[in-house]
């Protein structure tokens, strides 16, 4: 996704009002005061609100797939592949939590249509990530069958999701990486193939 350096800062701008203040108070006046130039200023690069949330969800969408796509180049092995996954996304919303906020700000689904599909957009690229994993890690006999593939993507980006979610209401208060190698753990003793 082509962005410009100044559209980049109104959207991390904008991930840090809705931390700071909730949905609720993302306005141009304050994103404007927060970028640092006048508030019509900020309709050269956006036509509105929502079109900077869209944005903004539209490039973490694309970021998160070049992320994913490079972390599991050289690894073989599904459960290093989805280790690697969701130890690369811990380190993203540690060192970015105001783009993590705006996923999960109250309100925001009832924005729009364009932000429900931008929402999806980041889920379906997930899925794009994490779906072949579990079939491969199925044909190679190492992530058991007795649950379908689905079920089990949906119980590795749920548990992610509430473990973020956790990490968010707590203040970021606890090490987001190493409790959350901890439920990595955990489901992959779950999700492992039984030997027989």
């Amino acid at each position: 996704m082509e962005m410009k350096v100044r559209q980049f800062e109104i959207i991390e701008a904008a991930g840090k009002i809705i931390t700071e203040y909730g949905l609720a108070g993302l306005t141009t006046k304050k994103l404007a005061e927060t970028v640092g130039f006048a508030e019509s200023a900020l309709y050269r690069h956006f036509k509105g609100k929502a079109e900077i949330i869209d944005t903004m969800l539209q490039y973490l969408a694309a970021d998160m797939d070049k992320r994913l796509t490079t972390c599991v180049t050289k690894l073989d092995d599904p459960f290093e592949k989805l280790k690697a996954i969701f130890n690369d996304q811990f380190d993203f919303f540690e060192k970015n939590p105001h783009f993590l906020v705006a996923i999960f700000s109250e309100g925001l689904l009832e924005e729009s249509k364009q932000i429900n599909a931008a929402i999806m957009q980041i889920m379906a690229t997930k899925k794009k990530h994490l779906l072949p994993i579990i079939k491969q890690g199925q044909l190679e006999g190492i992530i058991g069958t007795s649950v379908p593939t689905e079920d089990i993507l949906h119980i590795i980006m749920g548990s992610f999701r509430l473990h973020m979610l956790q990490w968010r209401m707590t203040e970021f208060s606890f090490d987001v990486k190493l409790k959350g190698n901890k439920l990595m753990k955990s489901i992959f003793t779950l999700i492992k193939a039984d030997k027989k």
